[in-house]
């Protein structure tokens, strides 16, 4: 799952770990991914990082906060990937390229065809779809106006548009993301 809009709050470029603010639904929905027996892994571009905006640390202190909000809520992540580069640098772990998830499934021996990515934005839609998993789009985010930009362009659509995480993890759990 993607990071900013869909775990936590947009908040642009996440300078101070002080800015970061979880949905109140993420707790839930990862423990729900928890007790499924799948797997809860973190996808996220930050390239504040390769642009100098703030250090790689900053992000660290962000995401322990992450995990230390999820511990309340009895949830937790397998793993968190992020990649630091900027669109300039052309890397393939940079979301809408797969390097992400394919990562992740090699990593974790995860079958890609039996996964989902659960993101705010097409460039999520596009990555999941790279690598051969099943995309739901989310409304929280940027989510709603990604999908007036984007719905009725050419190129990848998501299979499930869900309100949340919370609702897309459940589409997920009762077989409606086909």
């Amino acid at each position: 799952m993607d990071r900013d809009g869909t775990v936590s709050e947009e908040g642009g470029y996440m300078y101070h770990a002080g800015l970061f603010r979880p949905f109140p639904w993420t707790g839930a929905a990862i423990r729900k991914i928890n007790e499924s027996g799948m797997k809860a892994i973190l996808t996220t571009n930050q390239s504040g990082i390769g642009r100098g905006y703030f250090a790689e640390e900053t992000m660290h202190q962000v995401h322990q906060l992450l995990r230390t909000e999820l511990e309340r809520s009895e949830a937790r992540l397998d793993a968190i990937y992020f990649c630091p580069h900027t669109p300039e640098d052309g890397c393939e772990c940079r979301k809408p390229r797969p390097g992400m998830l394919i990562r992740a499934a090699h990593d974790l021996e995860i079958d890609l065809s039996r996964s989902y990515m659960i993101g705010d934005r097409y460039v999520d839609v596009r990555a999941a779809h790279a690598a051969g998993v099943r995309s739901i789009l989310v409304r929280s985010g940027d989510g709603v106006d990604e999908i007036a930009k984007y719905a009725n362009m050419e190129g990848p659509q998501p299979h499930y548009i869900a309100e949340n995480l919370l609702h897309a993890v459940e589409a997920i759990l009762a077989g409606r993301v086909e």
